[in-house]
């Protein structure tokens, strides 16, 4: 038992590690491509950026977004095994922000966390091989990556890819046979399960259904979920204003930036404080972006544009229930995290870090 709460206090370590390199991507990333939408113009294919320049920008911006997922993965092997995790961690991390398998499948910062940790345990195992001397010697630099990348790879591809990608099938006839049924009831699906992932297989679930719905004209469900991607990372912002006490001062520097990534509907600013306060965070994004949901569906709101938050306002229908369910669904998730964590005095460990 004591071997058990050791590893995950060991585990818990590790989040925080990779989250804590993982940050400055985030920051980055989020800040420059938040940038490169302003002056943009809201179309039935995203945003348009307004000239080459703030192209190149989105380009650089979306680099560091996406690089995020493999450093995590990355750092996280690393905090468990040392140095020689990190290969199998970028590149495992790498293949999990990347859609791959017969069913096309991607599991984002989910799957990076997952083979991160798998990823250390595996070398940490292989570095306590009893090797010859001759082979001692190349371990590190070839046997350890390149056995250790093969084995959870081909996992990862075989045992949580394909079967991830079935189970997306699944949701997808799962979405449309409740359209249409009731509206309120599909409300609230939407908004448990739009942005539980952030930005994973579930929202992107969420977004390819949405996205054929407008192809058919059909622009109401779009509009219930596009109130919904930037209120966890808004909400968190507002939480580090409203309870000082119950967050770190690196808590709200970082902060400040997924707020402005929330308002360009940039959801991948919460990730870090999500793994770092899973059991508060998640469950109060969640309870913000159903109330947000219900609240859009009953205004009527409807968006034919395939992104969310304040900047598609212009092109959305229902303007006011569209403001009103992202403002009362942030305030519902701030609130709710405020009131769940403890003050900072009692859990400066699970603090984001930001060095």
């Amino acid at each position: 038992m004591e071997g058990l709460k050791k590893e995950l206090k060991n585990i818990q370590k590790a989040l925080l590690t990779g989250t804590s390199y993982m940050m400055p991507l985030v920051v980055a990333g989020g800040i420059l491509f938040s940038f490169s939408l302003l002056g943009g113009d809201a179309t039935s294919t995203g945003i348009v950026v307004a000239n080459s320049f703030m192209a190149n920008l989105k380009i650089i911006g979306a680099a560091g977004l996406f690089m995020m997922i493999p450093v995590l993965a990355a750092y996280i092997a690393y905090s468990i095994a040392g140095r020689p995790g990190l290969v199998p961690g970028f590149i495992l991390g790498y293949i999990a922000n990347n859609t791959i398998g017969d069913t096309g499948a991607k599991t984002g910062f989910l799957g990076a966390l997952i083979l991160g940790i798998l990823a250390g345990y595996f070398v940490r195992w292989m570095k306590s091989w009893k090797v010859p001397n001759a082979i001692k010697s190349i371990m590190p630099i070839l046997i350890v990556p390149v056995v250790s990348t093969f084995v959870l790879g081909i996992f990862y591809i075989y045992c949580i890819a394909n079967p991830m990608g079935e189970l997306i099938n699944i949701l997808m006839d799962f979405l449309t046979n409740m359209n249409g049924t009731n509206q309120l009831l599909f409300a609230i699906i939407i908004g448990a399960i739009c942005e539980i992932d952030m930005g994973g297989p579930i929202t992107k679930t969420v977004t390819m259904f949405t996205i054929a719905l407008i192809a058919e004209g059909v622009m109401g469900p779009n509009g219930i979920y596009r109130v919904c991607p930037g209120i966890p990372p808004m909400a968190i912002f507002l939480s580090t204003v409203l309870f000082k006490n119950k967050w770190t001062q690196a808590d709200r520097n970082a902060a400040k930036t997924a707020g402005i990534m929330g308002f360009m509907g940039i959801t991948e600013g919460a990730i870090p404080f999500v793994i770092a306060d899973l059991k508060h965070i998640l469950p109060s994004t969640i309870t913000g972006c159903i109330v947000a949901a219900v609240i859009a569906s009953l205004t009527g709101v409807s968006s034919p544009v395939p992104h969310g938050s304040f900047i598609t306002l212009p092109m959305v229908d229902g303007k006011v229930g569209f403001v009103v369910a992202i403002v009362v669904g942030t305030i519902v998730a701030a609130v709710m995290m405020g009131l769940l964590r403890k003050p900072i005095e009692q859990k400066e460990e699970k603090a984001v870090p930001n060095n």
